[in-house]
């Protein structure tokens, strides 16, 4: 890297750290960490030992959320395992590049290049929402480095043909949908309440640090619901090499009242898993690591004992 650009790169790490003064650090008492990666900089925390005798967890956010959706699993299993949370470009308190697609192929190349300069081996991968398919992409590319898949409410195949899905993509996607998203926020304000079956665990104060990381910029909240059809081709090619990771053993945690991703998607994964266990979820909806909050963590910690 030229000095210049690793100048421009230290400046824009500068502004996300001076930015970020609005995270509440009572309830995401992290170190803000950064990298520079090809595409932009990623904004991440990294807490627990790094000594490589424990696993270490990568979480995979999906829309609109980031790094904070997974507070709780890092507060209370930091101090066994390494526990890594990025956010996406575009996300959180990561650079906003002009350059970059926002599409979640794009995203994987990211992650896949961040797990690269981090060095992060033994892998388990937490994926939630679009967290999924970008968590398998590196996971299908590199079954040898992970060792372990946490599943929650998610998907990784074409849904063209299914009007559930290419509905809301057509509707959100589209040209007045991604106006909506991006310019009023529509997703992190009105999608995403929607999402949770008891709507009192989504504090006014939790949403407020979604809605501050959601300021400015809101490119990548408004493409991820056109990818779930402009993606196609990417999500088709996951599916054909999903052989690549049906041996890798998986915890599939559901939220049960989810009106997105339904008992037939959580039954697709169950079928692929060939070491697989499920805790199904009831009264909980989408964005089950908010919703179900530090309850998650028992289920998390049983399975890393056993993996």
């Amino acid at each position: 890297m030229s000095s210049a650009s690793s100048n421009a790169r230290d400046e824009v790490i500068a502004a996300i750290h001076e930015e970020a003064d609005w995270v509440d650090r009572t309830v995401y008492p992290f170190e803000s960490r950064c990298i520079g990666l090809s595409s932009g900089a990623v904004h991440y925390i990294d807490e627990g030992p790094d000594d490589g005798g424990r696993e270490t967890l990568l979480m995979l956010h999906g829309n609109p959320t980031w790094s904070f959706l997974y507070r709780h699993l890092v507060r209370d299993l930091r101090d066994e395992y390494r526990c890594v949370a990025l956010d996406y470009l575009g996300f959180g308190l990561s650079e906003r590049p002009t350059d970059f697609s926002y599409r979640p192929e794009d995203h994987a190349d990211v992650v896949e290049e961040f797990i690269d300069e981090l060095g992060l081996e033994d892998v388990v991968l937490v994926g939630h929402d679009w967290g999924g398919p970008i968590g398998f992409s590196y996971a299908i590319d590199h079954p040898e480095n992970v060792g372990g898949l946490v599943v929650m409410n998610t998907w990784m195949w074409p849904v063209s043909d299914d009007k559930h899905f290419s509905r809301f993509s057509k509707l959100l996607g589209g040209r007045i949908g991604r106006e909506l998203c991006e310019r009023y926020d529509l997703f992190t304000r009105v999608i995403m309440p929607m999402g949770f079956a008891d709507r009192s665990r989504f504090t006014e104060s939790a949403r407020e640090q979604y809605r501050a990381a959601n300021r400015g910029d809101r490119t990548g909240t408004g493409i991820f619901p056109q990818a779930i059809l402009g993606s196609r081709a990417w999500l088709s090619s996951l599916w054909e090499q999903r052989d690549n990771i049906a041996d890798i053993p998986a915890r599939i945690i559901w939220g049960m009242e989810d009106s997105a991703f339904r008992p037939a998607e959580l039954r697709t994964f169950e079928a692929l898993f060939e070491d697989s266990s499920t805790v199904r979820l009831y009264g909980v909806g989408h964005y089950v690591p908010e919703e179900f909050g530090s309850d998650l963590v028992p289920l998390v910690r049983e399975f890393l004992e056993e993996v």
